[in-house]
């Protein structure tokens, strides 16, 4: 498998490529490649929690269930964490085909270290798929937004088709990884996100040509200055992790507790980092700090969202495995199923969602309000999931099928409500000068909200699931309340955004109309 990135094409317009379904062909083996990637990360993510709780007997871990459950939160903060010095290295040092091609092969060792039946190899699996994973997330979508000129008009349909890309990969993989578990233990499983991952490079070593050289360049490189600073700056991030690391231990005396701590302590200090230097920089302008300021009730609400909707794979697959009735008739539910729910959910109510947005273009529900309502969502999933807890606790008492499901169907409202939006108002509301950096803040939404989760499970753990989800549903619905009441504050922090916004859902109007 030969890493050298492709050689670049003579530049040709995207309009004139429209080999897959109308769109450039290259978009055609980037959905593959994020398609298997997606099946590999979410067929690993729907059985990681069972795997690290179960008995060295049924070839699990044997951790506490809510170490196990901590560790999954951890995880997913480190995957979020971790996109921020891919998106780096990509932009600076190897470009993002490099970044994306390293990143698949480092992702697919972990997984086949997880397939190997040892306890050693399962952890060292683990950090490597987090690490691969941090390499592909900002590179994939990169690539993808460089097959359109900036004038095509195909470009927000491209995305869409790229997106569709997730949740196909990301519903198909908990249904088979299910079923080899089910026959052949958790290694089969993992063995099976490894095939996918191999899957994935194939496709993207195959389709190398039809990019066209779009990842080969590196966008930003450092000088030689910059490498040298570069490599003095990492030397002192990672002895800050360290050192972090080695306060957490002394204090906790438990070395699974100071990786958790030092994670999330990692995530909040790098989202505070990044707020102070946007607000601080005088190469921010007076109206680009107010947008600023206007993002930062908007990301505190995402990063509660997250802290509640990651918990799929941990506290909610628990109470799928523990606390629902499995049975449906002759049919019997492998708990895995339910992570199957949200990218189903997606792909029927996201043009629902979608068309009601269009709509409402430029009316209520405005930026700032979608927010309020997805935390507002989240909050409510919270609350009927403590109550779930607690009137279902397992063993004669078990929960319906459809009760678990639901929570995952009002959670993924919530979703369509926030990820599309979040993503556009981060990419509106950064200043000029970070607007590189943009989405690392928003992977931090997730980061330090699974980084904060994975604290809480910890500091929680004498307590019931069902005391959990109520002491974060009552936090999350009063801060809902509070973004619900800073919607006029926030709109006029971002007036002139919207003001745009609206005129181009005008514009868009009347050229309707005139067709």
């Amino acid at each position: 498998m030969s890493a050298s990135a492709p050689e670049a094409s003579a530049p040709i317009s995207s309009r004139s490529d429209r080999k897959f379904f109308g769109h450039p062909a290259g978009l055609g083996w980037l959905f593959q490649v994020e398609m298997w990637e997606r099946f590999s990360y979410y067929g690993m993510r729907a059985i990681l929690l069972y795997f690290l709780v179960d008995t060295f007997a049924n070839g699990g871990l044997g951790l506490p269930e809510t170490t196990g459950q901590a560790v999954v939160a951890t995880y997913g903060a480190a995957v979020y964490l971790l996109a921020i010095p891919g998106g780096f290295i990509a932009d600076r040092v190897i470009g993002p085909w490099k970044a994306t091609l390293y990143g698949g092969i480092v992702i697919m060792a972990g997984h086949i270290c997880l397939s190997i039946p040892s306890v050693a190899t399962a952890w060292i699996g683990i950090c490597l798929v987090a690490i691969g994973t941090g390499f592909i997330k900002p590179n994939l979508s990169t690539m993808v937004g460089e097959l359109y000129d900036e004038e095509d008009p195909r470009r927000d349909a491209g995305f869409q088709i790229f997106y569709m890309s997730i949740n196909v990969g990301s519903f198909f993989s908990p249904l088979v990884v299910a079923f080899l578990r089910g026959n052949w233990g958790y290694h089969a499983g993992f063995a099976a996100a490894a095939v996918g991952m191999a899957f994935a490079l194939t496709a993207f070593l195959i389709g190398r040509k039809a990019l066209h050289g779009i990842g080969n360049q590196v966008p930003d490189p450092l000088t030689a200055e910059g490498r040298r600073r570069l490599g003095i700056i990492s030397l002192g991030i990672l002895a800050g992790a360290a050192l972090l690391f080695v306060l957490f231990n002394a204090l906790e005396g438990d070395i699974p507790a100071a990786i958790i701590d030092t994670v999330a302590a990692i995530s909040i200090i790098a989202s505070v980092g990044y707020f102070v230097a946007m607000l601080r920089s005088p190469r921010v302008t007076a109206p680009e700090r107010s947008h600023v300021k206007a993002y930062i009730p908007l990301w505190i609400g995402a990063m509660l969202f997250f802290m509640i909707f990651e918990q799929a794979a941990g506290k909610m697959a628990t109470f799928a495995m523990k606390n629902t009735d499995l049975h449906l008739g002759a049919l019997t539910i492998d708990p895995s199923w339910y992570q199957s729910i949200n990218p189903f959910g997606i792909v029927i109510l996201a043009p629902i969602v979608g068309a009601f947005f269009t709509a409402r273009a430029g009316k209520f529900p405005n930026t700032a309000a979608k927010f309020a309502f997805a935390v507002f969502l989240i909050g409510i999933s919270a609350v009927a999931m403590g109550a779930a807890f607690q009137a279902f606790p397992g063993g004669d008492m078990l929960a319906p099928f459809y009760v678990l499901a639901l929570v995952f169907l009002l959670q993924t409202v919530g979703e369509l409500f926030l990820s599309p939006v979040g993503l556009s108002a981060t990419t509106l509301l950064a200043p000029k000068a970070f607007a590189s950096q943009a989405m690392a803040l928003w992977f931090l939404t997730s980061a330090a909200g699974q980084g904060i989760a994975a604290l809480v499970i910890k500091a929680m753990a004498g307590l019931s699931d069902a005391t959990y989800y109520y002491v974060l549903g009552a936090v999350t619905l009063v801060c809902a309340v509070g973004l619900f009441a800073l919607v006029p504050w926030t709109q006029r922090k971002m007036k002139d955004i919207e003001d745009m916004k609206l005129r181009a859902a005008e514009a868009e109007r009347a050229e309707r109309a005139a067709r």
